[in-house]
């Protein structure tokens, strides 16, 4: 009776413990399909990499930034001070060493071989410990990467392009400055806009200084704003006024009137659009994108300029640079271009007296962060190549460097601009592969390194990655 019981249970014990061992537990269950959904969506990218495909690959993780903000002269990153609920957030003084890279959204387009130039761009760039990176966010006209076609219409697979570029820079923990429009006729520029509104009928001079005064041409560039500052990245989600490795929005790249008497539009509409974007987002920094020349209102300043003409261009680094909801001042250096016929010892000198101008302006009138958002010397019009760049550089990264010891407004200097190999098509009389130039390849990373070791005592919990070259610093 007894064992004709348990034989029974017994039986019925070993077909479940049999069932058990061959039926996969909760955790295969779970897996399976999420590695097959990855396995699915690779193959899915891999076969379908054509710019004409939509599909972005989502990006599963992606590095913990903070937004750059302002103290007085000095950028500053607000880390989060831990435990939440509204806890103290640290900030951390910065001072920039970076690069200027126009393309990265076009090439981004084109998926393949072009995205993969973008990411060695970035990082290369963060090898180098380089943190900024300057690039357009522009392109308007009916040209076959245009990110804006007519007003108010936009390519999405341009759109993914910027996204990508995004993600390729947070990716690399680099930040990038976006440039919303461009002066010059590349890539639309002022003067594609100002035919839109011509074609649409609107009553509008074809004065370059249109762009700055017309209404229909000012909806047109918020319109414009709107659309890129509240982007959704379709790579994270994320909007672009909540993505922390944004540096700042440029208003545009080398603004300029059309002479002296352009002044006041050009300082309307620095103020109306720089409030505009404030109002979009106010995680961000502003900036304008001038050149640094000093205008007919500060005559006093007119010596610093590099000629005459540079004060009849109806911008004016102090007053433009001093308007509220502009966070930095920027300035270009371009010696050859600038004072050509001068001597090397001449250049020198000059470019001493102009950054050191414009760092004092910082600190004792505009209270204000100094970005030199471009410094550029011509491989085409002078003998000595590299030599004569090398001088410019380390005469500016001397100057930032000084300026960081001392905690004054030189805040930084991004160099113009650089290729990865096999980029013909982007090549300027500027424009150079940093590693194939071993000396100014040195000098980079030798001013990141030194800008970061001013500042390790204050970034003793730092955690170091490993593409970056300053990571000894400090152990």
């Amino acid at each position: 009776m007894i064992c004709s019981d348990i034989l029974p249970t017994l039986s019925r014990n070993s077909r479940e413990e049999e069932a058990a061992e061959n039926e996969p537990n909760w955790r295969d269950r779970a897996l399976y399909p999420i590695l097959g959904g990855i396995t699915i969506l690779l193959i899915v990218y891999l076969t379908f990499d054509e710019p004409s495909f939509s599909f972005s690959f989502p990006v599963l993780w992606l590095p913990e930034m903070g937004f750059v903000g302002t103290n007085s002269t000095r950028f500053v990153v607000d880390e989060d001070g831990g435990g939440g609920g509204g806890a103290a957030r640290a900030q951390s003084a910065v001072y920039v060493n970076g690069w200027n890279s126009y393309w990265l959204m076009e090439e981004s387009v084109w998926g393949g071989q072009s995205k993969a130039r973008v990411a060695e761009m970035m990082r290369r760039g963060a090898g180098m410990g380089m943190t900024v990176c300057r690039t357009w966010a522009f392109s308007d006209g009916d040209g076959p990467n245009a990110l804006q076609r007519s007003p108010g219409v936009f390519d999405e697979r341009v759109f993914r392009g910027l996204d990508y570029v995004i993600v390729e820079a947070r990716r690399n923990r680099v930040r990038v400055i976006l440039s919303l429009v461009n002066n010059l006729n590349a890539f639309g520029g002022k003067a594609q806009y100002i035919r839109w509104a011509q074609e649409a009928g609107e009553n509008v001079s074809s004065s370059a200084d249109s762009f700055f005064s017309h209404p229909t041409i000012k909806e047109y560039y918020k319109a414009y704003i709107k659309a890129v500052v509240t982007r959704k990245n379709s790579m994270t989600g994320v909007r672009y006024f909540d993505e922390p490795a944004i540096f700042a929005w440029e208003l545009m790249n080398e603004p300029r009137g059309e002479s002296g008497s352009s002044a006041p539009l050009l300082q309307s509409w620095i103020t109306e659009m720089a409030a505009y974007i404030k109002s979009l987002d106010q995680r961000h920094l502003v900036t304008i994108g001038v050149e640094g020349f000093y205008g007919l209102q500060t005559q006093e300043k007119s010596a610093v300029n590099p000629g005459e003409w540079a004060s009849s261009l109806g911008t004016d680094f102090l007053n433009n640079s001093a308007i509220h909801n502009i966070d930095f001042a920027s300035v270009h250096v371009y010696p050859d271009s600038w004072i050509p016929e001068a001597s090397l010892d001449e250049k020198v000198k000059y470019l001493s007296q102009w950054v050191d101008s414009h760092i004092h302006d910082g600190d004792d009138i505009l209270k204000k962060p100094v970005l030199f958002t471009e410094v550029g010397s011509s491989l085409h019009q002078n003998q000595q190549g590299s030599y004569q760049r090398d001088i410019f550089l380390k005469t500016v990264y001397d100057k930032i460097y000084e300026s960081s010891k001392k905690r004054q407004a030189g805040a930084g200097a991004l160099i113009w601009q650089l290729l990865v190999d096999d980029m013909q098509g982007y090549v300027d009389q500027f424009s150079f592969v940093a590693w194939n130039h071993l000396s100014t390849y040195k000098l980079i990373i030798e001013q990141s390194c030194r800008l970061r070791r001013t500042f390790v005592k204050e970034e003793t919990n730092r955690k170091y990655h490993h593409n970056d070259p300053c990571s000894s610093i400090g152990s």
